[in-house]
């Protein structure tokens, strides 16, 4: 079964680097329109119902491109559509939430010290909880607040704080941010799906069978796709503070990931002001600047740990009792508290770290316990901990949690010892 472990990392890096190539390439796509729909330029030849032209030059080569508000007069015969980046993006992101998020959920999603909650409750609210926004945003966007698109960006803006609020009451600090993330790339997506591209496949209609279509579903595609454009920046925010202890372990990161929502606001505006050729609003850059600034600041307010009391006084899962109690475990926690804790610490007493690593402290027998996949992975069967083996981790210490961690494993379900 500790192979099991392995096997499952590698998967969980296949699907995350898979979720990284397609998000790049949907990401890009979306820059690219964006830009291109606000660079166009009329012409006086311009053909019937185009909208503007604009020439680039990349790679040796020149483009002519044209933009049609509804469709040309004839249907061309080779026609690209840009959705798979966005489904494969998504579908991908959603595949690893459930690799870490719902099989580790023990470790990474429900914190009880916020609601007691059983992980398959936990796992429920995660599922259901990503389709409530889209829900919301979807009945927002059809009412005739769509003819005033900056009040209907406010009230998503609210929606989202409010989720990311509700998030972490339940959700651990890690888990909070992710599903914020999880919970807007879901709008995103479910606009290209459910509203761009079959507004896109009635226009084709339309024209194939000799009819004029409606322009008012290209107006609709584009308010989503707009949007899609301000919320892209915050999402990849989102995604990687996992990464990040500071982003994510502080008691005010929902109103840490509020101010970030602005601040992709406040970056795409600059951009596309000038793609527009409009203006060149350089005071977004001093308003970004604050709203960073801002964050730093929050993220200085104390982070969501327990004492080292509160530590060791807290009863041990079930999954954590079989790695305690697992023959070899007191020799491994001598190894740790000798080679990692200087770090990995509620008061990190190591030169040059002011806090743990990633968040993970390991200086009680649970915290050992709750970390033994990390463990084994990073300290057993590789060498990535210590960083530069500074504490100087003997080959003999790292067999020794191999052992350990097999002797645990052997017999375990599979969400534990994957995880």
């Amino acid at each position: 079964m500790q192979d099991l472990a392995i096997m499952w990392d590698w998967l969980a890096f296949a699907v995350r680097w898979l979720h990284v190539i397609t998000a790049m390439a949907w990401i890009g796509s979306s820059f690219y329109f964006v830009a291109l729909d606000l660079g166009l330029r009329k012409a006086p030849d311009l053909p019937k119902g185009a909208h503007g032209e604009e020439w680039q030059v990349h790679g040796g080569g020149f483009y002519h491109i044209r933009k049609f508000l509804v469709a040309p007069e004839n249907m061309p015969e080779h026609l690209i559509w840009f959705k798979w980046e966005s489904y494969t993006t998504w579908l991908s992101g959603a595949a690893l939430l459930m690799i870490v998020y719902w099989v580790g959920g023990e470790l990474y999603l429900i914190d009880a010290q916020k609601a007691d909650l059983a992980l398959w409750q936990g796992i429920l609210i995660s599922a259901v909880s990503l389709s409530i926004g889209w829900l919301v945003y979807d009945r927002l966007c059809k009412s005739p607040l769509a003819e005033n698109p900056t009040v209907l960006m406010v009230l998503l803006f609210v929606l989202l704080v409010a989720m990311g609020w509700g998030y972490n009451q339940i959700f651990t600090g890690r888990a909070t941010m992710l599903h914020l993330g999880a919970f807007t790339a879901t709008i995103m997506t479910a606009n290209v799906f459910f509203i761009i591209m079959p507004n896109q496949r009635i226009v084709v209609k339309d024209l194939q069978e000799g009819r004029t279509p409606d322009a008012k579903y290209g107006k609709i595609a584009k308010l989503r796709s707009t949007h899609n454009n301000y919320l892209t920046l915050p999402v990849i925010f989102l995604m990687l503070s996992n990464h990040y202890p500071l982003a994510f372990a502080s008691e005010y990161n929902w109103i840490i990931a509020a101010l970030v929502f602005l601040m992709g606001v406040s970056i795409r505006h600059y951009f596309n002001s000038n793609h527009a050729g409009t203006s060149d609003p350089k005071w977004t850059w001093l308003v970004t600047a604050v709203l960073f600034i801002m964050i730093m600041w929050l993220s200085t307010a104390p982070l969501e740990n327990d004492t080292l009391e509160e530590a060791e006084a807290r009863p041990l899962s079930k999954t954590e009792q079989i790695f305690a109690n697992a023959e070899g475990f007191e020799e491994v926690q001598d190894i740790v508290l000798g080679r990692c804790s200087m770090c990995h610490a509620r008061e990190v007493y190591y030169d040059g770290i002011r806090r743990a690593p990633k968040g993970i402290h390991l200086e009680t027998t649970g915290d050992i316990a709750n970390a033994a996949r990390q463990i084994y992975l990073q300290a057993g069967v590789s060498v990535a901990m210590p960083p530069a083996n500074v504490s100087f981790m003997e080959e003999e210490e790292r067999k020794k949690i191999i052992a350990w961690y097999k002797n645990a494993a052997k017999d375990l379900p599979f969400y534990i010892a994957s995880n």
